[in-house]
């Protein structure tokens, strides 16, 4: 029997629910959400759904499906934290940049890149998925690359240096990772328009796909993707 997955993205402000690409719930996130509340508004929202297992994709480093570093939209608590257990479910935990990088995948080497608050990042390959932190790399005067490409880079440069400077990170992101190609998601993709055609837009649907992937098995029972 096919497994039943409910795939869980949980952002700076709000968490989405998905049963399918277009059948969704959400409520809201925020600097007041912390576990226990997280707990209660699923089990509130879901209280009538039918599910065997939920994909979960969060918004700071994951490592061997726990949560390493309390994100920096949510409140405390999340580090280590068990979700399988009050939840009453098993549960597969990602970065959230990663479940999406997972879904948009087609073959080759994959560099995929969020646009929002910050910039989200994974690389994947054949049955790997590589979580990464691109956000946190040494930029110039001294800051990182988030706060270039991100919204407080927006706000500095103004939409036409912002988007210069977007594709200038993108183009050598992609040549210093020797990838096939880029997928560009997240929020703020609609503000650089016409993409060049080395660069894929990503798709919010793509999530859901990511989440699916993460429990698809092969003849021997055995997880198709490993998170490395």
């Amino acid at each position: 029997m096919k497994r039943k997955v409910l795939v869980v993205d949980i952002g700076g402000t709000h968490v989405k629910l998905l049963r399918s690409a277009r059948d969704t719930a959400k409520f809201d996130s925020g600097p007041e959400l912390r576990p226990k509340r997280f707990v209660q508004e699923m089990k509130e929202q879901t209280r009538d759904w039918k599910y065997d297992a939920l994909s979960i994709g969060f918004p700071a480093p994951v490592r061997r499906g726990q949560v390493v570093k309390d994100p920096k939209h949510l409140g405390k608590g999340w580090i280590g934290f068990n979700f399988s257990n009050p939840l009453g479910k098993p549960v597969r935990v990602i970065n959230d940049a990663s479940m999406q990088a997972l879904g948009s995948y087609r073959g080759g080497r994959m560099l995929f890149l969020g646009l929002g608050t910050g910039l989200g990042s994974a690389f994947v390959w054949q049955g790997h998925v590589l979580p990464l932190e691109l956000g946190d790399l040494p930029y110039r005067d001294r800051d990182i690359i988030e706060n270039f490409v991100g919204i407080p880079g927006l706000d500095r440069l103004g939409a036409e240096g912002w988007k210069r400077e977007v594709l200038f990170c993108v183009e050598h992101l992609k040549s210093a990772f020797i990838a096939d190609r880029v997928v560009l998601g997240g929020g703020l993709i609609h503000r650089i328009g016409k993409l060049p055609e080395w660069i894929e837009p990503g798709k919010n649907e793509n999530a859901y796909r990511g989440g699916l992937r993460l429990w698809e098995t092969d003849r021997d029972g055995k997880l198709k993707w490993q998170i490395v």
